[in-house]
């Protein structure tokens, strides 16, 4: 008599915070895959996110005394085959741990530390470009002379859009130095977002080119695709060159004098569900994958013209229900 197969394994979204739409995503993938649960962690509480997944979990913050021992017996107990780190501070931690938890049966997304620390480092970012000959918008170098404004100037390691600002004279850079700081002309173009998926060896299994049309707190709210084959083939190409794996958002300038990088973010960013909507499903893609599965690479077939028009939800939970 043959043994029952055994039960799916879960997905794990860590810091999981406002994304219901990432949660939604993976339960769609799980249904569609064989099953299993999400389960969505934070610290907080109240975390949206954590009332849209199969089960919310409230866990310590990653830099409290035990959270590694913590997580590992997580993955362990719940027989979690994927973790999805969600938030560029904890992208390094994981990196570096990621084979300890291959070691109980967890894949980790997450790309290698050295392609994780090029991404975070604005000015290892830009050298990077410069070296594999990516376009960037130029540097300039402190102090700026009377003629380089104006110049946008971000923090070389940060979060999101924080800290990051146009600058309009000698007065606006006060207080940065190029040692936190990373300052270039600033570029009026088009900015666009590449949604790329990455298989586990690197191959390249979809890039969907958005055009951001509305930003809110460094997150598009409202987009078109636009399936430009120089953005498919950029993004394709930047992900290969840095050796990222799993989903990666690259963030560009782009019109006709040709296509400058911003940066590239190696993780889900907050417009990802505009490519998943058109036919670039990389939740669903990379369970299979991580399953033992196989995808093949469609470069260039998604939806063009397809718009995200991203509004708020609201969540309501019962104080009894408010995970503890």
């Amino acid at each position: 008599m043959n043994a029952p197969a055994p039960a799916p394994g879960c997905v794990l979204i860590t810091s999981a915070a406002r994304k219901v739409w990432l949660v939604e995503a993976f339960r769609r993938a799980l249904a569609a895959e064989g099953g299993g649960e999400v389960l969505a962690a934070d610290c907080d509480a109240l975390a949206p996110a954590l009332y849209r997944a199969d089960r919310g979990l409230l866990l310590p913050r990653a830099d409290a005394p035990g959270y590694e021992a913590t997580l590992l017996d997580l993955c362990r107990r719940e027989r979690v085959e994927l973790l999805v780190p969600t938030r560029d501070a904890e992208l390094p931690w994981f990196a570096e741990r990621r084979t300890r938890f291959a070691e109980i049966g967890t894949r980790v997304l997450v790309s290698a530390p050295a392609a994780i620390e090029r991404c975070r480092d604005k000015r290892a970012f830009a050298d990077f470009c410069a070296a594999h000959g990516f376009a960037t918008p130029p540097a300039v170098t402190l102090p700026a002379a009377a003629d380089d404004f104006p110049l946008f100037a971000k923090p070389r390691i940060g979060q999101g859009s924080g800290g990051a600002r146009r600058i309009e004279s000698a007065a606006g850079l006060a207080g940065l130095d190029a040692e936190h700081w990373i300052v270039q002309r600033f570029d009026g173009g088009p900015e666009y977002t590449l949604d790329v998926c990455a298989g586990f060896d690197g191959t390249v299994l979809s890039v969907v080119p958005r055009r951001r049309l509305q930003v809110l707190a460094g997150e598009s709210i409202t987009g078109v695709t636009v399936m430009d084959p120089a953005l498919v083939e950029l993004g394709a190409a930047v992900v290969r060159a840095l050796g990222l794996i799993g989903h990666a958002t690259v963030q560009c300038f782009h019109d006709a004098a040709g296509s400058r990088l911003i940066e590239v973010n190696p993780r889900f960013g907050g417009g990802a569900a505009l490519g998943f909507a058109a036919g670039a499903d990389s939740p669903r893609w990379l369970l299979r994958l991580a399953r033992g599965g196989s995808i093949e690479p469609q470069l260039g077939c998604q939806r063009d013209g397809l718009y995200l028009l991203r509004h708020s939800h609201d969540v309501f939970v019962a104080a009894e229900d408010v995970c503890r």
